[in-house]
Formats: structure tokens, C-alpha cells, sequence
């Protein structure tokens, strides 16, 4: 299975170049484990979710931490049927056979209450989206109610789930959303917008 982020940083200031570079950093962890691939619009990151999200998470932290206002939006793709398997995609985390939908919510919640505690708080938006199955709208109630009962849900937008917390509960959040619902080799994306420090915050 193919599985992978397309990865966007804006940081706020004059010294956006600076932010950006002084976060890549964070990435070096993981680099051994992700394909990576720079343009002049986005990163891709390619590899399975268990190292995905942490990879985000610390990029988007080491950005935050220099107080700037900085905004991460990615689009997160698993089993895209238009892309070839790829080895370095392995993970036990999706592809198999899918448990009760009930389960499935109960080890999300779980797996989110151990999530490193970073220090940073964020505030997210995103939308699920499963492909290609006739029973789509109750793996999204699913997510969504795995979501009210997660810790850090904020509250519904039109289109959207918002969330609010700790950095490492946010994007632990995010990967059992992307990981728990929806076929287990099926095509699922997430649209994501992270922020942080915002002037405007509520």
C-alpha cells in the first residue's frame, strides 16, 4: 500500500526562510524511514503513518517553537488506487482486516491518551474522506464520534471537525483518524490545516 503526506509550512514573519530551515531539523530522525521530495509548492512525504505523523508533529513544532504564527496544511493519502505500492509504506497499522467499528474507537481513544506531550498547543481543522465503500458515512460518524470522546475535540465547522491541544495529542488524533477508519488497504485521505500561535486565536 501506498501511503504519504503532501506537506505545506507557512510561517508568519519576514524571516520565513529562516523558520523553515531551522525546523527541517526535526525531520533528521526520520529520514532513513520516509521518501522525501522537495518542490517550490510542497514537501512529499512517503512512508507509513506510525512515522508520518510524528514527522509532521515535530517538523510543525520545531516552527512553532520560534513563537511565529505558523500554519502546516497537508493532504494525507493511504491505498490511493492511482499510486504503485511502495516497500518503504509497510505498516501493521493499516491493510489488514477491519474490527467493529466499536473496537476500532475504543483503541483510538486509548492510543491518544498515551500520546507524548509536547508543550505545544495547535489548533486543527480537517475532513475524512473514504473512498469508495457504500458504508463511507458510518466510518465518518464512527471517526466523529471517536472524536467528541478523544480529549481534544473542539467543536464541528461546516465541512470540517476542529481540534485544540497539545501538539502530540493533535497529531495522535489525527493518525487514528486516518488509521482506524475506513477500509484497511481502501483508499482514505485527510485534509489538514495546523495552527499555531495565532494573533487571532479563539
Amino acid at each position: 500500500m501506498f501511503s504519504g503526506a503532501q506537506i505545506s509550512l507557512y510561517p508568519m514573519t519576514d524571516d520565513f526562510v529562516g523558520v523553515i530551515l531551522g525546523a527541517l531539523g526535526a525531520l533528521d530522525p526520520y529520514r532513513d524511514k520516509l521518501r522525501i521530495e522537495t518542490d517550490d509548492i510542497s514537501t512529499l512525504l512517503v512512508g507509513p503513518p506510525e512515522v508520518l505523523f510524528p514527522a509532521m508533529r515535530d517538523l510543525f513544532v520545531a516552527a512553532a517553537a520560534s513563537g511565529k504564527h505558523c500554519v502546516l496544511s497537508a493532504a494525507i493519502s493511504r491505498g490511493c488506487p492511482g499510486e504503485p505500492d511502495d516497500p518503504i509504506c509497510r505498516s501493521d497499522a493499516v491493510g489488514g482486516p477491519v474490527g467493529p467499528l466499536s473496537l476500532r474507537k475504543d483503541a483510538a481513544i486509548a492510543a491518544v491518551r498515551e500520546a507524548d506531550v509536547t508543550g505545544q498547543p495547535v489548533a486543527v481543522q480537517f475532513s475524512l474522506y473514504v473512498m469508495g465503500t457504500g458504508d463511507h458515512m458510518d466510518e465518518i460518524y464512527g471517526c466523529i464520534d471517536f472524536l467528541k470522546q478523544s480529549g481534544v475535540f473542539d467543536r464541528s465547522k461546516h465541512f470540517c471537525s476542529r481540534l485544540r491541544g497539545d501538539a502530540g495529542a493533535v497529531f495522535s488524533t489525527l493518525n487514528e483518524a486516518f488509521c482506524r477508519f475506513g477500509p484497511g488497504a481502501g483508499h482514505v485521505t485527510l485534509d489538514v490545516t495546523v495552527s499555531a500561535n495565532s494573533p487571532t486565536a479563539i
